[in-house]
């Protein structure tokens, strides 16, 4: 049979198809962003929505038939819709341009994000899903903070105003904004939540507000250029401002907000940020240095020359010279570790660096992206290919569809919502209060990477003799399969690791023969996951060949 879907003439391109064959159910997803469900083989049209405003890409039924999943690549759309109850099972959006901005909340739950297309979303750091989108701001965010209670959201745009969210009830409850129409570039706001700043990029002016009466209380003017950067010091009633005037000043609140040091640079100054304590303020500036100062005697304190450890690549169609080798190599993003013995520090590279401030040395850089069909991701290239044939590797424009991935980068691991982009740059980053974890805004998207990746306690039928020394006990009496079964119930991975490496080759197919049908499954699983990662493959080989052979017929009736 041949059916039209444009039989009134409405012509519309029909851009994604699925079909599940128990219950004949057609779906057909169309370019205006319309689906149509239809019953195979009569045709009959059961349902018809728009989604979106944009082509769906992307469509998949579940096995059961119940559930339809929705991509829409050009929003990063990805909606879960069960058709007979006619509701939303699941509805996630991304930013539509990059994300500029984040914050973390006071208990590191919720992560705040402001991105180019004007949006404010919250996301929840466990489900990585955003639970909440705010749409008031007519242009880009350009800066985010959480209060201090963690209640209240705090945005500023381009559009002239910062704006506060009440995440109990979710609504936009203050607007502020200037006497003339500013671009706010940056926000701040102090330990108490009662005293709202912002910097302008236009007219130079700091503006100070009301958390609680939403008024106008100052306006603080001296810079000569564009406000970068604002910090509020959590222990004294200071605030920092950094302008590509190559200045910091310290405005004391208690004193009219009269400036109260003004600390002269080499070079304009991007971002400031106070040490957890108060007592250390660190600036990084368009040179690539980042500056430590004691700020209550003006005196610098250390400095590291960070631009060789960001490792700008280079685009396919940049030009060598050496206006195009200095730029861009520079930090656009501080944050100090809860201690503060640390500093995270991020520019528009791939990189992030952490710097031990005592020693100004390299710890550590995170590579944020390994993908190399985006462009500017390779560092080192040969020079003499270009002096000579004046040739670059072609780079493709690469699509992602809205997935959540999980890798290991040593004790550190990630998880990204990745969105379309030409070349992978960091945009801000910033550390949770609770210094466990980090999240940094890439034009891959909102990357979360955390100290505590392995420390989920899953238990499975526990009881009180399972134990990790009983379990050691227990194999040290060669019960091989009794040690399983234990290590199994306690489910730590490394434990079961042990276990299972403990034994004898010789002895695997006693243990898989002697092994219940329910924890064969759970073995399964386990080597499936292992044969990625361990270097014991033939060992891991032997053991899934056993356990296959024994206990094959059984898995395959269930």
């Amino acid at each position: 049979a041949r059916y039209f879907f444009n039989k009134e003439g409405d012509f519309n391109n029909l851009t994604a198809a699925a079909y599940h064959k128990k219950t004949h159910l057609l779906v057909t997803g169309f370019a205006s962003g319309i689906f149509h469900l239809h019953e195979l083989p009569d045709f009959n049209l059961i349902h018809s929505l728009s989604i979106s405003d944009q082509r769906i890409a992307s469509i998949s039924i579940n096995c059961t038939g119940d559930w339809i999943a929705f991509g829409c690549s050009g929003l990063g759309q990805l909606l879960v819709w069960e058709w007979q109850s006619e509701s939303y099972v699941l509805k996630q959006q991304g930013h539509f341009n990059s994300m500029v901005s984040l914050a973390y909340s006071p208990d590191g739950q919720y992560i705040v994000t402001g991105g180019e297309d004007g949006k404010v979303k919250v996301w929840n750091t466990s489900s990585s899903f955003c639970f909440v989108t705010f749409t008031e701001h007519n242009s880009g965010v350009t800066a985010v903070t959480f209060t201090s209670t963690g209640y209240v959201v705090l945005s500023a745009s381009l559009d002239g105003t910062v704006r506060a969210f009440d995440l109990h009830r979710y609504r936009n409850f203050r607007t502020f904004t200037s006497p003339r129409p500013s671009q706010f570039s940056c926000l701040a706001v102090d330990s108490s939540g009662e005293i709202v700043a912002a910097g302008s990029q236009d007219s130079f002016e700091i503006f100070i507000w009301s958390m609680q009466s939403g008024r106008l209380l100052d306006v603080l003017a001296g810079h000569e250029g564009p406000i970068s950067s604002l910090s509020f010091n959590p222990m004294k009633c200071a605030l920092a401002s950094a302008s590509w005037d190559k200045t910091v000043k310290l405005w004391d609140m208690l004193d009219s907000w009269r400036t109260k040091e003004t600390l002269i640079m080499n070079s304009d100054v991007l971002v400031v940020a106070f040490r957890p304590d108060g007592k250390e303020l660190a600036v990084a500036a368009l040179n690539g240095q980042i500056t430590f100062w004691d700020h209550e005697n003006a005196v610098q304190t250390g400095s590291i020359e960070g631009r060789h450890d960001l490792q700008m690549g280079r685009k396919e169609l940049d030009k060598i010279t050496a206006k195009q080798a200095a730029k861009g190599k520079s930090f656009t993003t501080l944050c100090y570790s809860a201690d503060g013995q640390s500093i995270l520090a991020g520019g528009l590279s791939k990189f992030v660096c952490i710097y031990n401030v005592k020693e100004q040395i390299l710890m550590k850089k995170f590579e944020i992206s390994c993908n190399y069909s985006l462009d500017a991701m390779e560092v080192c290239e040969h020079r003499s290919l270009f002096f000579f044939h004046f040739l670059t590797p072609t780079r493709l424009w690469f699509w992602y569809n809205i997935s959540l991935s999980h890798r290991a980068l040593e004790d550190y691991r990630y998880s990204s919502v990745s969105i379309l982009e030409q070349s992978s740059l960091l945009l801000n980053i910033v550390i949770s209060l609770l210094g466990r974890s980090w999240a940094a805004t890439t034009t891959e998207g909102l990357l979360l990477y955390s100290l505590d990746s392995g420390l989920i306690f899953d238990p499975f039928e526990l009881d009180i003799d399972v134990t990790p020394s009983n379990i050691h006990k227990t194999l040290s009496q060669k019960e091989y399969t009794m040690a399983i079964v234990m290590a199994f119930k306690l489910n730590e991975k490394k434990l079961i690791q042990e276990v299972i490496e403990a034994v004898p080759s010789s002895e695997v197919d006693v243990v898989c023969s002697s092994l219940p049908d329910l924890y064969v499954e759970k073995l399964l699983e386990f080597l499936a996951s292992a044969f990625e990662t361990s270097c014991h493959l033939e060992f891991y080989l032997i053991w899934a060949h056993k356990l296959l052979m024994l206990h094959g017929q059984k898995l395959k009736t269930r």
